[in-house]
């Protein structure tokens, strides 16, 4: 199987959908070879009070947050809700994910550090 260079698969490899790899940072640097990632973090066990205005002030002293989305599951009968905060750079994410155990709205949460390869953002799907 030959493989394509590096140039050539990063101008095909823009997921559609963002996806949230957890894994050793080791690897994280051999992934980001062939697309541009996002750095951030997945808090789960997250107080469903909590609002990403409060979320971004907390994670503020970490550096730049870029996005920050909380998802709340009102169907399971755990009523802990999860989020995604997003940093500008990789230094960034590591030191807000070196600085745990995270305690946020007064409970402890659950930090977990993540990349994610940039979305296209002006992407349309057609089908046929």
């Amino acid at each position: 199987m030959k493989c394509l260079p590096p140039e050539v698969v990063k101008s095909q490899a823009v997921p559609q959908t963002r996806v949230y790899i957890s894994l050793p940072k080791k690897h994280m640097e051999g992934l980001a070879i062939n697309y541009e990632l996002d750095h951030g973090l997945v808090i789960k066990q997250l107080n469903p009070y909590i609002n990403e205005g409060y979320l971004q002030a907390y994670f503020r002293e970490f550096g730049t947050i870029t996005a920050c989305k909380i998802m709340k599951n009102y169907t399971s009968e755990d009523k802990k809700a999860m989020a995604y905060v997003r940093f500008s750079c990789m230094d960034e994410a590591d030191k807000a994910d070196w600085a745990g155990p995270h305690y946020i709205g007064g409970t402890e949460v659950e930090a977990r550090r993540v990349v994610s390869p940039k979305v296209r953002a002006n992407f349309v799907s057609y089908s046929l």
